[in-house]
């Protein structure tokens, strides 16, 4: 069932990556806000959510799905997508490369199957759980870094500008003690980087179950520990991903920092 599941997200994510492509620069058109003023919706995110949920529900009409604008349905089969049309929506309305499509299936023990695709770095992420994870169907592991002041670091930042203030005093902190600091701008894609080595880690507070599930499943399968600062798992309260030996000098190094209220 899971190669099944696999090949289904798969086709479905670079359906709806290429409908990105094809509306790269129609969506500054229809521009609304969510929670902020900086938090930007557009008619492509709806577009996109509304073809991954019809393929999905037709392709599989007993499984259920939750996605960020608003899709939701309660399935009987035991498989529930969490899905994410358009993860980097403000990379998208101006143009960066650093937009994709986020799919997971999840089962009773979490993500079984991941799939992030990433159209403008051409890359299409895959995971299945207990299966390792792939870059363009070839095989990544995380890197090994050990060390934080050779480690690159990427994360995330609040649409709420106080929260942004306090992340900016959490940096001040950690950023003297890493190699780096990288923002990218879609937790989906930096999960993945951290996967496939273009990070040595990633963290964020506040992540939503759509911007976690398949790069949450990528980076751990290419070898990567995920967790919060408390000895959780990784979650909307907090999410860090990075190399075993490296990740609990990290966590202490944001604990200490204030990130985990930050």
């Amino acid at each position: 069932m899971t190669q099944a599941l696999l090949a289904l997200a798969v086709d479905v994510a670079e359906e709806a990556a290429r409908l990105l492509v094809d509306r790269l620069g129609a969506g500054r058109r229809d521009v609304g806000t969510k929670t902020t003023g900086t938090d930007m919706v557009t008619d492509v995110d709806r577009a996109s959510e509304h073809l991954i949920v019809d393929r999905l529900l037709t392709a599989r009409p007993g499984d259920g799905v939750v996605a960020e604008e608003g899709a939701a349905q309660a399935g009987r089969s035991g498989i529930l997508w969490v899905v994410d049309p358009l993860d980097g929506t403000t990379n998208y309305l101006y143009g960066h490369p650093g937009f994709a499509v986020s799919l997971a299936a999840e089962d009773e023990h979490g993500a079984l199957v991941g799939v992030v695709a990433d159209p403008l770095h051409g890359d299409v992420f895959t995971a299945v759980r207990d299966e390792g994870a792939r870059r363009n169907g070839r095989p990544v592991r995380c890197t090994t870094k050990d060390e934080l002041p050779t480690a690159l670091v990427g994360t995330g930042f609040s649409y709420d500008a106080a929260r942004r203030g306090r992340q900016a005093e959490v940096l001040r902190v950690v950023l003297p003690r890493v190699r780096d600091i990288r923002r990218g701008g879609a937790a989906s894609i930096d999960l993945s980087w951290v996967a496939c080595g273009r990070l040595d880690a990633f963290y964020e507070r506040g992540l939503q179950p759509w911007d976690l599930a398949a790069g949450g499943l990528i980076a751990r399968e290419a070898g990567a520990r995920t967790g919060d600062l408390d000895g959780g798992d990784a979650s909307r309260a907090f999410v860090l991903a990075a190399p075993p030996a490296l990740f609990d000098p990290l966590r202490d190094l944001l604990a200490g920092a204030g990130a985990g209220s930050a």
